[in-house]
Order: C-alpha cells, then sequence, then structure tokens
C-alpha cells in the first residue's frame, strides 16, 4: 500500500483535482494484473500543439511510464460541435476540411512527448458518427439539462440571457461516449474540463461500465502573462515550432511565470533555479524545452542564435524574406538597375512599406515604432516618418526587437 500512495503522490504533483482520489488508489493497486488505459482528448482547433498540451501530454507520459496506456483521441467528430468550456458565446462551427488539416501532424507532435509505443491514437468519428439519430436520443437521454445548466459558463450565459444552442449541450455527452467506447479508467484534462471529465463518470454508468477517475492539470498561462495559452488568443509556444521560435518566446515570458512553467514543463526543481537572474532563468528553461522538444544540438544553436541578434545586435542566421509583394509594388517609387540590368536598389516611403509589407497591422503602429527608434534597415535606425527609403536586393530590414525580414525585389517590380 506504501507504494501505491507515492506512486498516487507522483501522479497528483500540478494536478488541480483527483476525483475521486480513492478510487485511483483502488484502480492502481488492481492494476498490477492490467494496466489502466488513460484517455486525454484533444479538438483539432488549429494546426499546432502548444506548450498547454504538453502539460497534459507529460502528466499522460508519466501514466506510461508507470505502465498504463495513453489513449489519445482526435476528437476529428466533436470538433465539428465545439468545446463550450470557458465560453461567453457559441464558438464557430468547424468544416470537416478545416478539422481534416488542423489534424494532419497531430500524432507527430504529441509522440515528441508521449511513447509512442504505449500509446494508442484514436479519432472519435470511429464511434460517434455511427451513432446516428437513434444513437443520439439513447445519449441524450441519459443526462438533464437542469445538471447540465449546472455548469459555470452554461449558468453564467442562461443567466444573462445570452443564447446556448442545443449543439453545446451536446458536446460532453460526446465527449462522455468517448469514454465509454475506449473504456477508459482514468481521464486527464486542463481544470476548466472537469465538468466535461465528471458527466464522462456519470454516462459510463449509464452504459453499465466502471466510472473513469477525472484528473485535471493547472492551465499554463501564455506569453502574454494574462490568459491561459491558446492559439485563438496568439499567446502561445507550439511544441512543433522551430528551435529558435521556442527560445525566443520563452525569452519573452513574463518573470513571474517562470515558476509555473520550470513546475509544468519540466523535471528541474524550482528550488533550484529560483534564486538566478531572471534572464539566465529564462535561457535555461528555453535551453531545456528546445532539448526536449527537438534535441540538445539544436537547443545550443538557438541559445547562440539568440545570444548573437539580441546581445551582440548581429543580423540572425536566417532572415525571413517576403515573397507576397502585390501590395508594395503600388507603393514602389523608384528602381535603380545596374549595368547587367539587375536591381540595385528600389525606394518606398517607409510607412508603406512597413505596413504594406505586413511587418505592422496599420500605418499608425508603422509611425509609432519609427518614434520609438524600433526601425532598422541595414543597422541603420529610421528616424522620419515621411521619409522615402533604398532597399537593396540583400537588405535587412528591423521591426522591433524581433522581427527581421528581406524584401524580394524580383516579386515587387515585376
Amino acid at each position: 500500500m506504501n507504494k501505491i500512495n507515492a506512486i498516487l503522490q507522483q501522479l497528483k504533483r500540478n494536478a488541480t483535482a483527483v476525483i475521486p482520489e480513492a478510487e485511483l488508489a483502488a484502480k492502481l493497486e488492481r492494476s498490477v494484473e492490467k494496466p489502466l488505459r488513460v484517455k486525454l482528448g484533444i479538438d483539432p482547433s488549429a494546426p499546432h500543439l502548444t506548450l498547454g498540451h504538453a502539460v497534459v501530454l507529460r502528466k499522460l507520459r508519466q501514466f506510461q511510464e508507470l505502465g498504463h496506456t495513453a489513449v489519445l483521441i482526435v476528437g476529428d467528430f466533436t470538433r465539428l460541435v465545439g468545446d463550450p468550456s470557458e465560453r461567453t458565446s457559441t464558438r464557430p462551427l468547424m468544416s470537416k476540411e478545416q478539422v481534416q488539416a488542423n489534424m494532419q501532424t497531430y500524432r507527430q507532435q504529441a509522440f515528441k512527448i508521449l511513447d509512442p509505443k504505449k500509446t494508442e491514437v484514436r479519432f472519435n468519428s470511429e464511434w460517434l458518427a455511427p451513432l446516428g439519430v437513434e444513437g443520439m436520443i439513447k445519449l441524450a437521454s441519459k443526462y438533464t439539462v437542469a445538471r447540465m445548466l449546472e455548469r459555470d459558463d452554461f449558468s453564467k450565459r442562461f443567466k444573462e440571457n445570452l443564447p446556448i444552442s442545443v449543439l453545446e449541450f451536446l458536446y460532453p455527452l460526446l465527449q462522455a461516449y468517448d469514454s465509454v467506447a475506449v473504456q477508459a479508467d482514468v481521464e486527464l484534462g486542463g481544470h476548466d474540463q472537469l465538468f466535461n471529465l465528471l458527466i464522462g463518470r456519470d454516462i459510463q454508468r449509464e452504459y453499465g461500465l466502471e466510472p473513469q477517475v477525472a484528473l485535471t492539470m493547472t492551465l499554463l498561462i501564455g506569453t502574454d502573462g494574462a490568459q491561459a495559452m491558446g492559439q485563438s488568443k496568439g499567446n502561445y509556444i507550439g511544441v512543433d515550432e522551430p528551435p529558435e521560435q521556442i527560445f525566443g518566446k520563452t525569452m519573452s515570458l513574463p518573470d513571474e511565470l517562470m515558476q509555473q512553467y520550470y513546475e509544468l514543463l519540466t523535471d528541474i526543481p524550482w528550488e533550484t533555479v529560483k534564486d538566478m537572474h531572471p534572464k539566465q532563468c529564462k535561457m535555461k528553461l528555453g535551453h531545456t524545452l528546445v532539448a526536449w522538444l527537438h534535441n540538445e544540438a539544436a537547443a545550443e544553436t538557438a541559445e547562440a542564435e539568440f545570444d548573437r541578434v539580441f546581445s551582440q545586435r548581429k543580423t540572425p542566421t536566417h532572415v525571413e524574406e517576403l515573397k507576397d509583394a502585390a501590395k508594395l509594388k503600388d507603393s514602389l517609387k523608384e528602381v535603380n538597375l545596374d549595368s547587367h540590368g539587375r536591381i540595385k536598389d528600389a525606394r518606398f516611403p517607409i510607412i508603406a512599406l512597413l505596413a504594406k509589407s505586413g511587418a505592422v497591422k496599420s500605418n499608425s503602429e508603422a509611425r509609432r515604432l519609427i518614434e520609438q527608434g524600433a526601425v532598422e534597415i541595414d543597422g541603420i535606425k529610421i528616424t522620419e516618418i515621411h521619409q522615402n527609403v533604398s532597399i537593396k536586393p540583400d537588405s535587412v530590414i528591423r521591426v522591433g526587437k524581433k522581427r527581421f525580414f528581406k524584401i524580394d525585389l524580383e516579386a515587387v517590380t515585376k
């Protein structure tokens, strides 16, 4: 029993809820004869998994290392409906084509963290699509509207007279049926998923199965330092992003997030790094994350590149070249050719160059950055918002601290 308690404490680390804890202990004790089936569902709402997903995937990997089977469910069917968790309005429906495009690389991304040999990857259209109208009616009959309205986000919207579609009521029931289909012993999720996971327990009972244990994890705060990480919010770090991007985004994190990131995404005790200078603490975290998601060589290269660009203020080794030049063509003022008829340089109004190239979102943002001294061309700071600037084929334009790009002048002038 002492061994089971030790395992239980290990699994509870960073968890926000284990419901019921006694049932998990009992399941672990019985698992000597038959490994547990531990379920995690991920809806393909966007093409990339993020470090927010990685928090729960790490917990799933922990179960794998204890000898249990991970059941990773890609919600290709449920995403057509959309998860209403933490929503203040109805989520837009996604087309099958969008869902298919988003989920193409999920397996590859998840296996950066999970052990492929101990993972079942399932798509819930496998059992939800064949349910048909009769199966949906049977499923819907097993839960009440009153119970559904106990959910905080539904309850709030109901009190404020905001729309709740019947379709949204179906989502947690469909997710719960996933647990029936794969006979889950445990289901993992972020703490915003607790209501859905508990419905899974109820629905499993209705279908004559032993109810699963719900284990939820802390939601990782995104790069904005304010909201839970999510691609729709633009505050994410993707698990499959290039090493330099993972490292750079890590370095941009607010200092106060360091403890959460170390505790949720690494095995490094916070006590060993908490007294570091904030920059060194982030450097170590960035190196650790890149080495984990890519490899040690990539981590060393990303760290060296960051130092080269941000400490030594040199141009990055690889600079993005903008090829979508249709809008820039309208702003072209002059083109000079050399004796061989090749483009020597081209002149553009600086505001138009920044806004129409997509380097900034608007003319006003371009003006603000120039006035702040945050725009350089070939290392020369631009200070006049009305000037025309000369761009060579190899000119590097720097906007802010992180954005470097070149302009494909051939594409602009042809």
